[in-house]
């Protein structure tokens, strides 16, 4: 069976150049960064080309980036690293974030803090408006994601960090799904702390960074050693960090085109299920090229993803699945209400390396299928 990933969304395939840099790195650049003999500078250079190259993919100086173990990681660095350092106690996200900030501010509620859940309307998307209604004399941060990993609609982050400049607020955006996907300026958006993750770009697993802005104030998490200038102790995993970078350099180049394909898929996919009369509507909007949630009615999601399995297709609800029973996703429910007949039946098809046109019409007709079997019953 030829098996169609559609899952990028979830983690991607890692690019063959990509896996030869990080297999290399790995048998030849094995000193210690911190090291001063030439071994050690050797791990060095390496550290700081990868540093310089991540940090001019979103116009941010070298000595502004953090790495750290992923996207996760990054997210609560912000969060925790940005509380710890004031007597402020309010913070504003929305309640369609991913869990490493939603679970983050929860920990923080239970410690004291007042945290605001902004709504979204039906098309996922967080007002500004609703933002600046939601600031206060004692708001210490806002966090806000760049891209929706379940449902791909792009939040105004330029418009809420216009907002923001200026003011005593720190804003983060976890951007961990629309890096590599969309261009990111951080001066553009005035944001002072960004999260990103390799392995939604191609890149390994394990390894990502912290934009921190210069004179944003942030608490290391991790005590030991100096590495990252004091901010996230721990010798550097400088084989995944260059492959990193890789995978970056990859990206940028070939952004152009990538965006063309996946809206070329976007395309192909839903021609394929109108052809076969099947109704669908696709949820949110303003959304990133690679991700298509769609709603169709009389399918439930179970069931639904484990035919497109034994079909070879590989797609996901977008939501957490914990023992066997997917979890209601809580970006459908901010966006439709608990009783949303969308929550029960929406899946999601995110793009990426390795696809090709004929590949999404072939995900489309047994998509359409699996719908018109599932719906008969």
């Amino acid at each position: 069976m030829n098996r169609i990933y559609l899952d990028h969304a979830a983690t991607s395939p890692i690019h063959p150049e990509v896996v030869t840099t990080f297999s290399e790195a790995l048998g030849t650049v094995y000193g210690n960064p911190s090291s001063i003999h030439g071994t050690g500078r050797a791990a060095r250079k390496a550290l700081d080309d990868a540093r310089k190259l991540l940090a001019a993919s979103i116009h941010a100086d070298d000595n502004e980036i953090i790495f750290t173990s992923g996207g996760t990681e990054a997210d609560n660095l912000a969060i925790f690293g940005t509380v710890s350092k004031k007597d402020n106690k309010h913070i504003i996200t929305t309640e369609t974030e991913h869990h490493a900030v939603l679970h983050a501010c929860e920990k923080l509620e239970r410690e004291g803090y007042d945290v605001t859940y902004l709504p979204v309307g039906e098309n996922g998307r967080v007002r500004a408006e609703d933002v600046k209604n939601a600031l206060r004399d004692d708001t210490i941060l806002v966090s806000i994601m760049m891209g929706n990993n379940e449902v791909g609609t792009i939040q105004p982050i330029a418009e809420i960090g216009e907002l923001l400049k200026g003011t005593d607020v720190t804003f983060h955006t976890d951007a961990v799904q629309a890096f590599g996907v969309l261009p990111i300026d951080v001066n553009l958006l005035n944001v002072d702390l960004l999260s990103v993750s390799a392995h939604k770009l191609n890149g390994p697993k394990g390894v990502g960074f912290l934009y921190q802005r210069k004179g944003t104030s942030l608490t290391p998490l991790l005590y030991g050693g100096e590495q990252e200038r004091k901010r996230r102790a721990g010798t550097e995993n400088v084989p995944a960090i260059s492959a990193f970078a890789k995978a970056v350099e990859i990206s940028l180049a070939t952004m152009e085109e990538k965006t063309e394909a996946y809206e070329q898929y976007k395309t192909i996919f839903k021609a394929v299920l109108d052809k076969h009369s099947i109704d669908y509507k696709e949820n949110g909007s303003h959304s990133m090229p690679h991700i298509l949630n769609l709603s169709i009615p009389g399918i439930e999601i179970e069931s639904f993803l484990v035919n497109l399995d034994l079909a070879g297709i590989s797609a996901s609800s977008g939501s957490a699945c914990s023992a066997g029973s997917i979890d209601p996703s809580h970006v459908l429910v901010a966006m439709y209400g608990e009783q949303a007949a969308e929550i029960r039946n929406s899946i999601r098809f995110s793009f990426g390396l390795g696809l090709t046109p004929e590949d999404i019409e072939q995900a489309a007709e047994k998509t359409a299928q699996i719908s018109q079997r599932l719906a008969l019953k």
